[in-house]
């Protein structure tokens, strides 16, 4: 049947048609008994719409039957959906809106698949909005308007009743809240505006007053445990019913009200704030501090401020402390300083042990903990204890500890692992040049006199050493490790060249260690004369040396030397270990029953203070070898050698050359610069080796201009410019 010859349907005639399906539907969404929908109804239904827009104008119905598709809905809400909701409140009334949403949804969906062809056409070519959207606009405009305050107000006084405690039907407000997201056709902004920014509100003022009485009433840890509990039931919330954007914002409300509101209040409090969690090692309130303080921008300043002051404050107690023992040790005259600074030590890392410990666990390796600890432990590390200075008292530390006979009896394991902790102590010193001059002087001691314990340990720490603080740092003790095994081989080699040739015997042990000037301390060489036993000795020696090499001078240093020699007494000859010096002192007596202390001082060439201390140490320690008149304790009073005052000078002439060389550098690479800019990137340079002096700095740069390498701007003295 073509379009001309099919019988053309009315308006009004297809309209009560389709009126008679659509009440239908009603009464099947109102309980009304009524049979459903059969394929028949559904398809005559679709086709009267799809001839009454497929009819050739005038009759082509489709404009008309868009507005009453829209009319439809309208009256329906008007005369059913409204009339239930005003009747309702509070949950009866929540629980009606989820109905009649979803009866709403069921009448779009039948409704838009009976106007199918409408959609399919029609609206396509007009751009007008869709039957399914028209369908909820209807619900928005008539329904949701009116009622949505009603509904926030209600869904809020739901959530205040459950956070009080009382169980409620969270499925209810789970679809409650489906429809401020579905009513939104693809955006949130009626969720939020209409919902979400109300319940955030009340969300504040509920936690504000919690807040306020709770601060008063509670102490720290308990006001920490309700915190935390509230965030994680809110947490909760959003899982059981708010939409998941709300997470995020909800959270923010109740961390400000709870948190940020009462930070310095809740961590100050004066007997469980945070000086109290730390003094008594509240490890899992410290946690529960750190993991609530951290969701807050900022909110750590504070804690770790705290910690440092903390650390600071334990630290500079110990310090007192060793102070304190240390002159009560001098005021009793007793020698116990040297076991007193140790145990300082050991405080000091178990210290650092503890707090790191917090900084990796309880505050979960944050870098602003770290920055706290090193704070705090340069203040009290950089303090000396009893006249000594950290970095003097670490590389004596190290010294016991690794020297044979030193009174840390440890394991293996435990000296490596106190090495590794004494490193990340020197972190913290300023003077680490110091540090490394008073340990290479230790450690020429136990390479030399054969003090060292193990050699896996001296290479060990140097190791650790070179990657704390960089090459350079341990390149002259890492040569003296290394002399050390070279000097070996070539005592082998000696051994061998005298078997090889038995005429050059010199009839005497000897032992040679042979070492390279530049790597270890300067020590004094002097022109000492030898017994001639023992000049035979070094002939001997030089000869050998020259068959391996023709291009190295050797300088002895006989002040470091020992000897072993017997000594015929009256009850029975005995063997005696004693130093070059005092064995060639001793041998004089070989010749003659008596000497002058001029005529040894003749004999040996030596200086008068290297003969009094030598005279002295023969004939007025605890075993007299030589007796003297008159038997008095001492030969010439003589002031005690100053070593710490040595090292400590010789320090200052390399800080003094490490400063020229960084002014030349910097200037070098700048041309010209200003004072305040070559100090500042000179005191940046030198920084990680020790803290320059702005004294020290300027009288360098004047030296420097004397020695020309620099001059000073003729127009601005403050400038200077490089002299290439």
């Amino acid at each position: 049947m073509t379009m001309s010859e099919r019988k053309i349907i009315e308006l009004e005639t297809g309209w009560e048609f389709m009126q008679k399906g659509i009440t239908k539907l009603k009464n099947i969404l109102e309980g009304i008994p009524e049979q459903q929908f059969n394929s028949e109804e559904y398809i005559m239904l679709y086709t009267t719409i799809y001839n009454m827009c497929t009819q050739k104008p005038p009759q082509d119905y489709s404009q008309q039957l868009y507005d009453r598709y829209r009319d439809s809905f309208e009256e329906y809400i008007t005369s059913m959906v409204l009339p239930a909701l005003r009747e309702k409140h509070d949950e009866f009334m929540l629980r009606e809106l989820v109905k009649r949403w979803g009866n709403h949804k069921i009448m779009v969906r039948w409704l838009s698949r009976f106007f199918n062809y409408l959609d399919r056409y029609f609206i396509a070519r007009r751009s007008l909005p869709a039957l399914n959207e028209v369908g909820l606009m209807c619900f928005r405009d008539l329904v949701y308007q009116e009622i949505k305050n009603n509904v926030r107000d209600a869904v809020i006084t739901l959530i205040d009743r459950e956070r009080e405690g009382e169980q409620i039907d969270r499925a209810l407000l789970k679809n409650v809240l489906g429809i401020f997201v579905e009513i939104g056709m693809g955006n949130m902004d009626a969720y939020e505006n209409d919902f979400e920014s109300a319940m955030l509100d009340d969300t504040a003022s509920y936690y504000s007053r919690k807040a306020a009485s709770w601060i008063l009433e509670d102490s720290c840890p308990d006001y920490m445990l309700k915190a935390e509990e509230c965030l994680k039931r809110e947490k909760e919330r959003v899982s059981h019913y708010l939409h998941s954007s709300s997470e995020q914002k909800l959270l923010e409300k109740v961390q400000n009200e709870l948190l940020s509101q009462y930070e310095s209040q809740l961590l100050e409090k004066e007997h469980s704030g945070c000086h109290a969690l730390l003094r008594d090692d509240k490890v899992d309130d410290l946690s529960r501090m750190y993991r609530l303080f951290c969701r807050i921008p900022k909110g750590l300043e504070p804690v770790a401020q705290i910690f440092k002051q903390h650390v600071t404050g334990e630290g500079t107690s110990l310090v007192k402390h060793a102070e304190d023992a240390a002159s009560n040790k001098k005021a009793e005259k007793k020698d116990v300083v040297g076991a007193q600074e140790q145990a300082f030590v050991r405080k000091v890392i178990e210290l650092h042990d503890k707090y790191l410990q917090y900084v990796n666990e309880c505050f979960m390796n944050h870098s602003l903990f770290h920055k706290a600890l090193k704070e705090a432990f340069e203040v009290f590390c950089n303090k000396g204890v009893a006249g000594s200075t950290s970095a003097e008292l670490l590389a004596t530390f190290c010294d016991n500890i690794l020297k044979k006979g030193g009174s840390e009896k440890l394991s293996d394991e435990d000296i490596e692992d106190t090495l590794e902790k004494v490193v990340k102590l020197l972190a913290y010193i300023s003077d680490k040049d110091l540090f490394a001059e008073f340990y290479r002087k230790k450690l020429a001691r136990r390479l030399l006199f054969d003090k060292s314990a193990n050699d896996d340990h001296e290479r060990s720490i140097l190791t650790k050493l070179k990657q704390q603080c960089g090459g350079q740092f341990t390149s002259k003790m890492e040569g003296m490790v290394t002399d050390l095994t070279l000097a070996r081989e070539n005592q082998t080699n000696f051994e061998e060249y005298l078997n090889d040739n038995p005429l050059a015997h010199p009839g005497i042990d000897l032992t040679v260690t042979v070492l390279t000037t530049g790597f270890w301390p300067s020590y004094k060489s002097f022109d000492l004369n030898l017994p001639a036993e023992m000049v035979k000795c070094v002939e001997v020696f030089k000869e050998f040396y020259q068959t391996k090499t023709k291009h190295r001078k050797l300088t002895w240093i006989y002040s470091l030397g020992t000897c072993n020699i017997i000594g015929k007494f009256d009850p029975k000859p005995m063997e005696l270990i004693v130093t070059t010096y005092q064995a060639s002192a001793l041998l004089l007596f070989n010749a003659s029953e008596r000497l002058s202390y001029s005529e040894i001082k003749s004999q040996l060439n030596l200086t008068d203070e290297d003969i009094v201390r030598l005279l002295h140490s023969l004939a007025c320690a605890k075993y007299k070898i030589l007796n003297k008149e008159p038997n008095t304790k001492t030969v010439i009073p003589l002031p005690p050698v100053d070593e710490k005052k040595k090292v400590i000078e010789d320090v200052d002439k390399d800080r003094r050359y490490a400063i020229d060389a960084s002014i030349v550098r910097i200037m070098k690479s700048r041309k010209v610069l200003s004072h305040q800019q070559l100090v500042m990137e000179c005191v940046e340079q030198l920084g990680r080796m020790f803290k320059p002096d702005f004294k020290a700095i300027k009288k360098r740069i004047e030296d420097l201009i004397t020695r020309e390498y620099l001059e000073r701007d003729k127009d601005n003295p403050n400038m200077f410019r490089y002299l290439a």
